[in-house]
C-alpha cells in the first residue's frame, strides 16, 4: 500500500503484527518519541522507551497504557548528552535483553543556543548524532540476534543548512550558528544511516534516516520569536514553503521505516513522506536529501571521526 504526507502511524501499521518483537526508541517521553511508542506497542511491540528523565518517561508510559492497557513497556534512563550514560544504559540493557528487532533513535535537540555535552562536544552534533552513533554500536551484538533487525535515525530536512565540517565539528574557530549546528547535525544522522548499513547489511541489519516533517513538539523548545524570525526569513528566502504535520503524521515514517518489507532493499536510504526520498539540489524544494548527506566518502569521514571521539 501507498502512504503519503497525510498517512498517519495507524494507517502504516494498520494490519500489521508485532508481537514478540522488541524496539528502543529514544527520546520516548514526549513528541514523537511517544506516539511511536503507543503506536508499535498497540500491535503487540515490547518498547522499551530511552528518556532522559525517568519521570517523564513514566508518565509517557501512563499516557500510552490509557490507550492501551496491555501496552508492554520498559522505560530506561539515557542521557544521549553523556557518553557515560549511553554506556551505562545499553549495559543494563544488555543485562536484561538479548536482542532487538528495531532500534529509533528519536531524540535530540534543535536550534539552541551554543553549549557543550558533558565530554565537551557541541551540544547538538555531540547529542543528535555522537550519543546514537556510540549508542548504536553498544547495542550492535543485540541487534545481530534480532530478526530483520533495522537502525532509524531521525534525520531532518534542516540537514539542508549544513554538511558536516569535520575540521571544526565543536564550533572552535567558526562562529556559532543555531541551525547551521542544527543542519551539521542532521546530516551526520543521514550519514551514520549510510556508513551503518555499509557495514551490517551482509549480516541483516539495515539502517535508515528519517525526515518526519515539520512538526509542533518539544523538539523546538529553543525557538525564541529571534530564530523563529530567523527561520522564516531563511525559508522565504530560498522560496521554500512550509507545510505542517500532526504528530501521528511526524511519526509514520518512522514506524513505516520500522516494518515495511520493501524497505529491505533500500538500506542506507533517507526518507520521508513514508517513500524514499530523491537526491535533490534544489534550493526552493521542501522534500528531497542532499547528495552530500548520502555520500559514501562523507559517510567514511565522519564514521572514522565518531569511533576516535566517543573512545569506541
Amino acid at each position: 500500500m501507498a502512504f503519503d504526507f497525510s498517512s498517519t502511524t495507524d494507517d502504516v501499521l494498520s494490519g500489521v503484527d508485532l508481537h514478540g518483537r522488541i524496539i528502543v526508541v529514544t527520546g520516548a517521553s514526549t513528541g514523537l518519541g511517544e506516539e511511536t511508542t503507543r503506536a508499535l506497542a498497540a500491535h503487540g511491540a515490547h518498547v522499551v522507551m530511552a528518556v532522559r528523565d525517568l519521570d517523564r518517561g513514566a508518565a509517557a508510559a501512563a499516557r500510552v497504557r490509557e490507550t492501551n492497557a496491555e501496552a508492554s513497556l520498559e522505560v530506561l534512563r539515557l542521557d544521549l548528552g553523556s557518553l557515560a550514560s549511553v554506556r551505562e544504559f545499553a549495559a543494563e540493557f544488555l543485562t536484561a535483553h538479548d536482542r532487538i528487532d528495531v532500534l529509533i533513535n528519536n531524540a535530540g535537540v534543535m536550534a539552541c543556543p551554543y553549549g557543550t555535552t558533558v565530554d565537551g562536544f557541541e551540544l547538538q552534533f555531540g547529542t543528535n548524532h555522537l550519543g546514537h552513533f556510540l549508542l548504536t554500536n553498544l547495542l550492535v551484538p543485540a541487534l545481530l540476534k534480532g530478526t530483520g533487525a533495522r537502525v532509524i535515525s531521525l534525520s531532518s530536512r534542516g540537514h539542508a543548512f549544513s554538511d558536516i565540517d569535520l575540521s571544526d565539528p565543536n564550533f572552535q574557530r567558526t562562529e556559532y550558528g543555531e541551525f547551521v549546528a542544527y543542519g551539521r547535525s542532521k546530516t551526520a544522522n543521514a550519514l551514520f544511516a549510510v556508513g551503518f548499513d555499509r557495514r551490517y547489511a551482509d549480516q541483516g541489519i539495515h539502517a535508515f534516516s528519517v525526515h518526519p516533517g515539520g512538526i509542533h513538539t518539544e523538539l523546538g523548545r529553543h525557538m525564541t520569536p529571534e530564530v523563529l524570525t530567523q527561520l522564516s526569513g531563511r525559508l522565504s528566502e530560498s522560496g521554500r514553503r512550509f507545510n505542517w504535520k500532526t504528530i501521528p503524521q511526524g511519526a509514520a515514517t518512522s514506524v513505516w521505516a520500522a516494518t515495511a518489507a520493501e524497505l529491505d532493499a533500500h538500506g542506507g536510504a533517507y526518507l520521508e513522506n513514508c517513500s524514499v526520498a530523491e537526491v535533490s539540489t534544489v534550493e526552493s524544494s521542501d522534500t528531497g536529501v542532499r547528495p552530500y548527506a548520502l555520500d559514501a566518502r562523507n559517510a567514511e569521514a565522519l564514521w572514522e571521526y565518531s569511533v576516535t571521539a566517543v573512545n569506541l
